[in-house]
């Protein structure tokens, strides 16, 4: 579980590798106010088939936090250039909001770094820009603690803050800690994408995962993800926003069988 650090375009990322060395290599990518250890739930039954590479993104966790604000290319990008710096030719990819839609834009201009691609509780365009920019506004007013709460409430449905209250305090822990100037730096990557024309043009195996409490993605921008990618299987779980840890058990199977397809 040791912690490596590549340095991709002027940033230092951390990364983390589990599993057998030899066996192929799956990305794991955090959503936006997260880290690498959001995926603490799959990384068991990952490790077992594949060798996982988790890392925090760009202005997250113990990741360098450079200038922003950064786009939805540059985080691509990042991804590209931290493949080249361990020497990995191609990996399946996951990434969950934020990272998903990473994911989307290597699946639309890196496509021959993939294996498979999955996209979970994202949207190729998440409006209104208004609703950003109040969000930066007060992060940078107030920091982070302003807006874990309201967030938090949109990641978890209510019976899963009521029967996992230590958990949720464990992530929001997570979120409050964020560097603020990264997790605004981000939001603005967020904010200024659109990649509801480009994602037509993806053809590398794709699976969407979609939660139907998602209040922040909801089901219908997965279904349109679905719809827009060639072949592409869509799965909806009993979950809110990240859907990776509150219904971990469903959404690891899910992962599992469509990576080893």
């Amino acid at each position: 579980m040791n912690d490596e650090f590549v340095t991709v375009a002027g940033a230092r990322l951390r990364c983390r590798f589990d599993g057998a060395a030899e066996a192929p290599v799956v990305v794991l990518s955090n959503s936006l106010g997260t880290d690498l250890t959001m995926w603490d739930d799959q990384v068991p039954a990952l490790a077992a088939h594949f060798r996982v590479l988790r890392y925090d993104t760009r202005g997250h966790g113990l990741s360098a936090v450079t200038p922003g604000p950064y786009s939805i290319e540059q985080l691509g990008r990042d991804v590209v250039g931290l493949l080249d710096g361990l020497n990995i030719e191609r990996a399946h990819f996951c990434g969950l909001s934020m990272g998903g839609m990473t994911g989307m834009w290597l699946g639309i201009n890196a496509p021959e770094r993939l294996r498979r691609l999955v996209l979970a509780n994202t949207a190729a365009q998440i409006g209104p820009p208004d609703n950003w920019n109040a969000r930066i506004a007060k992060v940078r007013a107030d920091g982070m603690a302003a807006i874990s709460a309201a967030v938090l409430e949109r990641w978890f449905t209510p019976p899963f803050h009521a029967q996992q209250p230590e958990r949720v305090a464990a992530i929001r822990r997570i979120l409050e800690g964020m560097p603020a100037d990264g997790y605004v730096a981000a939001c603005a990557a967020v904010r200024d994408m659109d990649q509801r024309a480009a994602i037509r043009s993806t053809r590398v195996p794709t699976l969407v995962i979609a939660g139907t409490g998602d209040l922040s993605t909801p089901p219908v921008d997965g279904r349109f993800l679905a719809d827009s990618i060639a072949g592409a299987r869509y799965v909806e779980l009993p979950a809110a926003h990240i859907s990776n840890i509150e219904a971990a058990a469903a959404f690891t199977s899910q992962l599992v069988e469509f990576l080893n397809a």
